[in-house]
């Protein structure tokens, strides 16, 4: 079968179930599921629909509440049935799922409407959690009190009915599927500490595992509001021209060509471009810049993006479910079910973890009674204490929790990295290889050098040179222009202009004496045209060296100057390199298909030592592979369309200027969502400060794990302190998994260790 495909719709608000296409061969379906807090949760639902006929595969992801269901053809033609049965099983095993309404046609948005939680949903946990404690320590107290025993016990049973409410009914459906989650394992403790007359140790342990549920929930929606702040950067409403009249209208009702009207101060509600008006525009939330930019006419805007005090008027370019943002946003959320590397490791080690602590447990409570160790109430007791050290809740989510915390925080600094392996990935860069034109430099060649013989000025030579250039659409005369206009200098008046393909181009341009012929060109043109005297042949060879492409301009058959062009390196690319040394990568190197004298120019510019110029796209494949087979985790850092094979092949591609892109955005593991190469930087040492919290919440999760089982194993540890230790190293993973999405320091490229 072919590899399952989802069929997924971001425009829709916050659907049910995604939409299944009848005709699609292994589609996935996609539900919105609440109360997803840990790995148990995922493997309740795994095996609940695994279960289910017509299902290929199941993929939770716990941080984002989505359960994507791999389905065969037979179960796809089913439509809204086959949606209503996976929606019952994960509530069967004590999940919300957003209902689905009435029958319809599979790929009917229509027919998916979301129920909203009840008053009991929201509050439950937290009122019985609530009860359970106060029961509980009225119980406690009486006891102390040498109170009636019957009382205490009375509030003990309480307490635990109420801090097991529901937990034991997850627990019971984990037992009839032979599952070994938390929640039955906490069944099986409370209950056995009932069974051998230790009441408040049962009550305990259910009323602490009550709140510790209620606080990971709390922790856990603090990831997910990272994401859900990125979706919350686009208005929801914005003002639209219709036949005249300005309108207030829901942002995906907007078509792609209508006139929408940005005000002072407001969000910007869709991608476009500005035809009326101009202003500065804070564009942090898409590209990471810091400072805002100007806009005015022809210039593009993003979704997302804050307006300053101009007013705007704007024709939309994307529709609300395909702005660079809902792009940005449904890349992130996709990102989130890619697993990295630690989290796959984690995840086998997980499985083999808990039913050996169990066998272990079992082991403990029969083995020692048998051999007249001690009383079988004091070895089940400590086995009861394994029991709840068996889960490794905190394990497995230290990773995601780390993961999708640094994933949004890359996002909120204008770099999409598109899956946890490539967000690891990045943390061990050691070489980075970038391409030169548009990366490295501007990509827009400019004047560098205006040199008039002795009988002309530099003006007079730039007028007679913009005389010529002003008809033509070559780079290089645009180069010229553009820096007449910033010199004030105004093109004369020209006729019978004519290209040289190759070489140059002619006009007759108007001068004090009336039009005479004047050419511009290169060395080849000088040659034919017989100009080329040896102090021009040795101007031009010395320019040239220097990476330059040279102009003469000549009138009357006679050189009066020469204007050398040269694409100019991006601002900041020198900082940038010592800012990626500084994060620990050994080597930079620069590919490109350019000449080797423009190449080592640029080099020698920005400090780079190893250049490799004159390249086509398989030989920066071929170079880029060398360096891999050095040993070197190398990024390839290009403009994402021509250096698609070369990001393919490195360790991560690195797409540059990937906002409204879609290609850079399709092709790479990382989009810089800007121009700024500070971005690169910035997304490995966050990459490296990521991995340093997974690692210290491994190590952590580990350590007191191993403490716990020697502990319980030698009657140290009580059921109580159990639960404390799991459940309090869970909630401790996940605030150090949090500290990925601060970035401290006041810039958003610094990421301190």
């Amino acid at each position: 079968m072919a590899e399952p495909r989802l069929l997924h719709d971001p425009g829709r608000a916050d659907p049910g179930v995604d939409v299944v296409d009848p005709d699609a061969s292994g589609a996935i379906c996609e539900l919105r599921v609440s109360g997803m807090d840990c790995a148990s949760c995922a493997a309740s639902i795994e095996r609940a629909l695994g279960d289910l006929d017509g299902v290929v595969n199941v993929r939770v992801d716990v941080l984002g509440g989505r359960v994507r269901v791999g389905l065969t053809d037979e179960a796809v033609a089913s439509g809204v049935a086959v949606r209503r049965e996976l929606a019952g099983a994960i509530r069967g095993v004590g999940f919300r799922v957003h209902d689905v309404g009435s029958p319809g046609s599979p790929g009917d948005a229509t027919t998916d409407v979301v129920v909203p939680p009840t008053f009991w949903q929201l509050r439950g946990r937290a009122l019985t959690t609530a009860f359970s404690g106060v029961t509980l320590a009225i119980g406690l107290a009486i006891s102390w009190l040498a109170g009636p025993p019957a009382v205490v016990t009375l509030l003990l049973a309480l307490s635990s009915i109420a801090g097991g409410w529901f937990v034991v009914p997850q627990g019971l459906r984990a037992a009839r599927r032979l599952a070994l989650d938390m929640n039955f394992l906490i069944t099986v403790a409370a209950t056995g500490a009932w069974l051998i007359g230790q009441p408040a140790e049962a009550a305990a342990t259910l009323f602490l595992f009550a709140v510790a549920e209620l606080l990971e929930s709390h922790s856990m929606d603090r990831a997910r509001n990272a994401i859900r702040a990125l979706i919350s950067l686009s208005p929801s409403e914005a003002t639209v021209v219709r036949e005249g009249v300005e309108a207030r209208i829901p942002v995906d009702q907007i078509a792609v060509g209508e006139m929408v009207v940005v005000r002072p101060g407001e969000k910007i509600p869709v991608d476009g471009e500005v035809v009326e008006g101009r202003s500065s525009v804070n564009q942090a939330p898409i590209t990471g810049e810091s400072l805002p930019v100007d806009r005015e006419k022809g210039d593009e805007l993003f979704a997302g993006t804050l307006n300053g005090h101009g007013g705007l008027l704007v024709r939309a370019t994307r529709l609300a479910n395909d702005t660079t943002l809902a792009r940005i946003v449904h890349a992130v959320e996709e990102a989130q079910g890619s697993r990295a590397p630690t989290q796959t490791f984690v995840d086998r080690f997980a499985r083999i973890y808990t039913p050996t602590v169990v066998a272990l447990a079992i082991l403990i409570a029969i083995l020692p009674p048998l051999l007249a160790l001690g009383t079988w109430d004091t070895w089940i007791y400590r086995a009861l204490a394994m029991l709840v050290i068996a889960c490794p809740c905190a394990l497995v989510i230290s990773t995601p929790v780390s993961i999708v915390s640094g994933l949004a925080a890359a996002a909120r600094g204008g770099v999409l990295i598109k899956g946890g392996a490539y967000l690891e990935a990045a943390g061990g860069i050691t070489t980075v290889a970038f391409d030169k034109t548009g990366t490295l430099t501007l990509g827009k060649p400019a004047v560098t050098d205006v040199i008039p013989s002795g009988t002309i000025t530099e003006d007079e030579l730039l007028r007679l040179a913009l005389g010529v250039e002003r008809q033509s659409e070559h780079p290089l005369a645009r180069a010229v222009m553009a820096h007449g206009v910033d010199r004030g200098i105004s093109a004369p008046p020209s006729t019978d202009f004519q290209a040289l393909v190759g070489r140059g181009a002619r006009a007759q341009v108007d001068g004090p004496d009336g039009a005479v012929p004047v050419h511009v060109g290169n060395l080849r043109l000088a040659r034919e045209l017989g100009l080329d005297d040896e102090a021009t042949s040795a101007t031009f060879q010395r320019l040239m060296a220097d990476g330059k492409s040279v102009l003469f301009v000549a009138r009357d058959r006679e050189i009066l100057g020469i204007i050398a062009i040269a694409d100019q390196p991006r601002p900041g690319a020198a900082e940038m390199f010592a800012d990626l040394r500084a994060s620990g990568v050994r080597r930079v190197v620069m590919v490109t298909g350019d000449n080797a004298g423009s190449a080592r120019a640029v080099a020698t510019a920005l400090g780079i030592d190893e250049f490799h110029a004159e390249l086509l796209p398989d030989d920066k494949v071929r170079v880029v592979r060398e360096l891999l087979e050095g040993g070197d985790d190398v990024a390839f850092v290009g403009d994402g369309v021509n250096d698609a094979p070369a990001l393919a092949t490195a360790t991560v591609g690195v797409a540059m200027g990937a906002a409204g892109t879609d290609v850079a955005l399709e092709t790479a593991d990382i989009a810089l969502m800007g121009d700024d190469l500070s971005r690169l930087a910035f997304a490995i040492r966050l990459s490296q400060r990521t991995r340093r919290i997974i690692r210290q919440n491994i190590w952590f999760a580990v350590a007191v794990k191993g403490v716990f089982l020697v502990l319980a194993a030698s009657g140290w540890a009580t059921l109580w302190m159990a639960v404390a230790a799991d459940m309090g190293s869970s909630l401790a993973v996940i605030g150090n998994g949090l500290r990925a999405l601060r970035v401290p320091g006041g810039r958003r490229s610094d990421v301190s260790r």
